[in-house]
C-alpha cells in the first residue's frame, strides 16, 4: 500500500520562462512561452503522508492583507495543497503541511515550497551507503548527521533537494544570484507585463550609510528626511512605471492605450523599471548549499531586505530535515570561527596571561571581533 499525499497542482501565476539557469553557466535568455495560470503546465511528482490541510479562510486573509495574492492564486493554491496522489517516497508532515503555502516576506513578497526530495533519513542513508532506510535508532542517526556536519562532510547533505518559488524585490534578486550553485528560472519580462508592485521599507528600516561599514546602515532616519525619503521611492517607482506602460503602449490590463502607436518592444521597455519593482523566480537547490546561502543570508550582518528571506526560509529548513537544522544551527549559525593567533591568545588568557590588543600580535578590528566573541568589552 502506498501512503496518501498531496501532488503539486498548477503553479499559479509565475511565468517560468526567459530565465537563465545561472547555476549552470548558462548567459542567455529562454525563447518559449510562458506556464499561463489555469493551463495545468508545470505538475510535478506526488508527495506526502497524509492529506495536507487547504487553507482555512483566516489564513488566505492573512495572507491576502500581507501580500498582493490575487483570488484565482489562493484558489489554485487552496487546489494544491487539497489534492491527493500516492508514492512510495519518503516524505515528511510537517514539509507537507506547509506545502505550497505563501510565506509573506516584506510588503508584497513571499516564499513557497514548491517540492522537496529526501529527508534526515536520506543523509543518513547516502552517509552509509546503506540499503533501505535501515532500523538504526533515531539518536544514532542524530549523532551521525551532527558528525557530518561538525566535520563538513558535505555530500551526504547535497542528497536532499528543494524548489522554491520566490516573490522578491529586484535588487534583493541580483544579490542573492551572487549564490551561483542552485537552478534558478526567473519570471520574463519578455513575455509578460511586470505588475504595479513595489518595495517601500517600513520607516524603522530607512537608515543612513553606516561611518564604520561600507557595505552596512548606520541610524535610522527620522522626521521629515525619512518622510521625503519614502515619497521619493513612491514617486520615482510610480513615476517610471507609469513610462514604463507608456513606452509599451499598453494599459494595466494589456490593452493598447493609443491604437496609432506600435509601443516599445517589453524586453526594452524594462529597462526603464526602478530595482524596488518586483520579480518571481523558481529557485532549486540542494541541502548543502541552501544552508551555506542560510549561513550568510540568515546572518546578523546580512541586508534586512535578504535576511527576511532567509528567516522565512530557515522554517521550511526545520521542517523539512529537523536533524540536519538542529545540527546547522548548532555548528554554523551559533558557531564562530577563530584563527590560530586567536587560539593561541585564548590559550594564553586561560594560563591567567594578561592580553591586550598591544601585545595580542592582531590588528585593532581582529582584536574587537576576538573580543566581541568572548564577551568582553574593548
Amino acid at each position: 500500500m502506498g501512503m496518501q499525499v498531496t501532488p503539486e497542482g498548477r503553479e499559479f501565476g509565475l511565468v517560468a520562462a526567459d530565465g537563465v539557469n545561472w547555476g549552470h553557466g548558462g548567459s542567455g535568455e529562454a525563447d518559449f512561452p510562458p506556464i499561463l495560470p489555469g493551463s495545468g503546465a508545470g505538475w510535478k511528482r506526488p508527495r506526502l503522508t497524509g492529506p495536507a490541510p487547504a487553507a482555512t479562510a483566516k489564513e488566505v486573509k492573512q495572507a491576502s492583507l500581507t501580500m498582493a495574492l490575487t483570488d484565482a492564486q489562493q484558489q489554485e493554491i487552496a487546489a494544491a495543497r487539497a489534492d491527493q496522489a500516492q508514492t512510495r517516497r519518503p516524505s515528511v508532515p510537517a514539509l507537507e503541511a506547509m506545502l505550497f503555502e505563501a510565506l509573506p516576506v516584506l510588503d508584497h513578497g513571499f516564499v513557497r515550497v514548491i517540492d522537496y526530495m529526501g529527508d534526515d533519513a536520506a543523509i543518513v542513508q547516502a552517509a552509509r551507503v546503506s540499503y533501505g532506510r535501515g532500523t538504526r535508532a533515531a539518536n544514532e542517526d542524530r549523532g551521525l548527521i551532527r558528525y557530518l556536519m561538525r566535520h563538513r562532510h558535505s555530500t551526504p547533505f547535497e542528497m536532499c533537494e528543494i524548489k522554491y518559488h520566490v516573490k522578491l524585490p529586484i535588487f534583493v534578486a541580483r544579490q542573492w544570484i551572487r549564490h551561483r550553485t542552485a537552478n534558478v528560472n526567473e519570471y520574463s519580462a519578455r513575455y509578460s507585463i511586470l505588475d504595479r508592485e513595489f518595495y517601500i521599507p517600513a520607516p524603522e528600516h530607512l537608515a543612513a550609510q553606516s561611518a564604520s561599514n561600507r557595505q552596512g546602515r548606520g541610524d535610522v532616519l527620522q522626521g521629515a528626511e525619512a518622510g521625503r525619503v519614502l515619497d521619493l521611492l513612491r514617486e520615482d517607482a510610480t513615476r517610471n512605471y507609469d513610462h514604463y506602460l507608456e513606452m509599451l503602449n499598453e494599459d494595466d490590463e494589456g490593452a493598447a492605450r493609443d491604437e496609432n502607436r506600435q509601443g516599445l518592444a517589453r524586453e526594452l521597455a524594462r529597462m526603464n523599471l526602478t530595482l524596488n519593482a518586483y520579480t518571481q523566480w523558481y529557485w532549486k537547490t540542494d541541502l548543502h548549499n541552501l544552508l551555506h546561502f542560510l549561513s550568510l543570508r540568515a546572518d546578523a550582518h546580512a541586508q534586512y531586505e535578504i535576511h527576511v528571506y532567509a528567516d522565512a526560509m530557515l522554517k521550511t529548513v526545520e521542517a523539512w530535515v529537523p536533524m540536519a537544522f538542529e545540527a546547522f544551527r548548532d555548528y554554523r549559525m551559533g558557531a564562530v570561527t577563530l584563527s590560530a593567533q586567536m587560539i593561541a591568545i585564548l590559550r594564553r588568557m586561560l594560563a591567567s596571561e594578561a592580553v591586550t590588543q598591544e601585545t595580542s600580535g592582531l590588528s585593532k578590528r581582529e582584536w574587537r571581533e576576538m573580543m566581541d566573541i568572548l564577551g568582553r568589552k574593548v
